[in-house]
């Protein structure tokens, strides 16, 4: 008689909501598609660059992580500005865990501090990721880790570099810690669960983040108005990118149309890596006066305080 084999239970099947916060410019949106493992939120050297929650999914054969990768938290300025931060603090009581973002290099910060105010009102989990370790030295970081800790009970303090991926995967195990048992969302094989349209516009605002100067970054808006597949196979893209001022306009343009073009070069190469797809790109500029402190229009490029 053949004795049972015993067969091992299997473990659960986790899956949850993570934000990802932090103050502008530490490296959320790099942590993001370091995860990922391609770029579904635009980086850049700027502040403030996102402005939506971004939806990251993360999948293994043991848990789905969602992740919400918020806009900096700051002071606003504008209308533009109010919705952004609505949008950051609104995440906090909706998710299983809060990865606060903090740029070891900088220190600790009043804009840190800031945030960790508003941590206080919250009970949910909140793991500190102390970022760009590649940029100090070793023994810098229990003296900043000890900082932090005296101003909030983290639950998990994980030193990373976004940028490289060093210690990335510890952290995702740690956030396995505080996920629910539960199902999974999306199918394994999706990493967003934005539309193909934001993440090609997204593309293209990056490209013009990069390519000017400091007046533009924040008085733009990119929308898709036409995206179809032709018969050869080739996804055609027209895009309308919003300024508030005609002298923007120019920039944008440049001279002979030449920064335009080189902001359709780069961002064509990012959508077709993205669609797997050749694709035909056509972009517009539009000036739409002060758009950022109109409520009708922000409702128009997408944005809202709801």
């Amino acid at each position: 008689m053949k004795e049972k084999v015993k067969e091992t239970a299997k473990e659960p099947f986790k899956s949850g909501f993570v934000a990802i916060i932090g103050r502008p410019n530490v490296g959320k949106s790099t942590l993001m598609n370091q995860v990922i493992g391609q770029k579904i939120a635009i980086m850049s050297d700027k502040p403030q660059t996102t402005r939506n929650k971004i939806h990251g999914v993360y999948t293994t054969e043991s848990m789905q992580i969602v992740f919400l990768d918020t806009p900096g938290i700051h002071k606003p300025k504008s209308r533009l500005g109010d919705y952004m931060i609505k949008t950051a603090e609104g995440t906090l009581g909706e998710v299983d865990a809060i990865l606060f973002l903090a740029d070891v290099a900088d220190g600790l910060g009043g804009g840190d501090k800031f945030i960790i105010e508003r941590l206080k009102q919250v009970s949910t989990p909140v793991i500190l990721v102390l970022n760009k370790i590649d940029k100090v030295h070793p023994d810098d970081l229990l003296p900043a880790i000890s900082a932090y800790n005296e101003l909030y009970p983290f639950a998990q303090i994980v030193p990373v570099s976004a940028l490289l991926g060093s210690n990335v995967n510890t952290l995702l195990e740690q956030i396995g810690r505080y996920l629910p048992e539960g199902p999974m969302y999306y199918p394994a094989d999706q990493v967003t669960d934005h539309p193909e349209q934001f993440v090609c516009a997204e593309l293209i605002r990056e490209k013009i983040l990069h390519l000017t100067r400091e007046e533009i970054p924040h008085s733009i808006a990119v929308t898709i108005e036409d995206m179809y597949v032709e018969e050869n196979g080739v996804v055609n893209i027209s895009a309308v990118v919003f300024v508030e001022r005609d002298s923007q306009k120019g920039i944008i343009i440049g001279k002979n149309g030449s920064l335009l073009k080189e902001v359709g070069k780069q961002a064509r190469e990012d959508i077709e890596k993205l669609l797997g797809s050749r694709t035909f790109l056509e972009i517009w500029v539009k000036v739409k006066k002060d758009w950022r402190n109109r409520e009708h229009l922000l409702r128009d490029l997408g944005f809202s305080g709801e």
